[in-house]
């Protein structure tokens, strides 16, 4: 059975390859979104991908499609620090999840060192880069092997 991912980028993932590329690198979100679609061919994951600036606009993605898929990968953004609307939402769509970040965010400023979100999840990937929605991908392709069907 072909599991069904969602993807959610958080604020300021739009900017990517503008925005501090020596942080978040030089790709860009279109060139992220074809590598986790071709990634998705290739691990036979269905993705819907969407990038939003706003919370109340990544909640309302995450329950409109929550009951579509399978799991879900997201990148909170700043919003990993203190959005417990989002944690809530995690645990109220009740979807295995993968929170991901392009940079080392253990090893930047103390304030994004802590992740509100982490702990509704069943992992984190920092630090890769793209490579990190990659793994996260592969990550929730696995955990979802080991799930009874919805």
């Amino acid at each position: 059975m072909r599991k069904n991912i969602l993807v959610l980028h958080g604020p300021n993932l739009n900017l990517l390859g503008e925005r501090q590329p020596g942080v978040y690198g030089k790709r860009t979100l279109a060139q992220l979104n074809r590598s986790l679609r071709a990634k998705a061919g290739n691990l036979e994951i269905s993705v819907r991908i969407f990038q939003r600036n706003g919370e109340g606009q990544l909640l309302d993605l995450l329950h409109r499609h929550r009951r579509w898929a399978h799991g879900l990968l997201i990148n909170p953004g700043a919003y990993t620090h203190y959005s417990y609307a989002l944690r809530d939402g995690i645990v109220g769509a009740g979807l295995p999840a993968v929170e991901v970040h392009l940079s080392d965010i253990h090893r930047r400023e103390p304030w994004r060192r802590i992740s509100v979100i982490a702990p509704v999840c069943i992992a984190q990937v920092a630090g890769r880069g793209q490579g990190s929605y990659l793994e996260g991908l592969k990550l929730l392709r696995d955990h979802l092997g080991y799930c009874r069907p919805r």
